[in-house]
């Protein structure tokens, strides 16, 4: 537990939040921002972050949470579609600093978009580039 971890106090109890499910090593709560209502964050109990550093084995687990939470927003909300967003660092958009999944139920009328506008590689050699230093990455770890 980190002791300054909004969401390691949200697990410890000493933050109030709405639980939606629990088990012994994942949380899945309310967020109190939603961007749809509905709006659930599934997190680790114990503190990770970022992504790149959570053992895997927690990742599956959080990530087969995160399915149950997604069909029951399409079950118990009736959601006609699911947005499922996960940010690590500042620059990415994440706020709070542990490893965290937001499901988010969509509804045709709810007028929210996560869409974004598609860009283009210049050519088809910058795009294999990119790609270059991405499976030089991978051979890295």
């Amino acid at each position: 537990m980190n002791k300054d971890c909004v969401f390691c106090k949200i697990v410890a109890g000493e933050l109030p939040s709405t639980r939606v499910y629990e088990d012994a090593r994942t949380l899945a709560f309310m967020d109190i921002g939603p961007v749809v209502k509905g709006h659930t964050l599934v997190i680790p109990k114990a503190h990770h972050d970022p992504i790149t550093t959570t053992p895997p084995d927690l990742l599956r687990e959080l990530i087969v949470v995160v399915q149950r939470i997604a069909r029951a927003q399409f079950a118990g909300l009736g959601a006609s579609g699911v947005n499922i967003a996960q940010a690590n660092g500042e620059s990415a958009g994440q706020i709070v600093p542990h490893v965290h999944f937001h499901v988010i139920p969509r509804f045709a009328s709810d007028g929210h978009s996560f869409n974004w506008t598609p860009r283009q590689y210049e050519q088809p050699e910058e795009m294999a580039s990119f790609a270059d230093r991405i499976r030089q990455g991978l051979e890295a770890e």
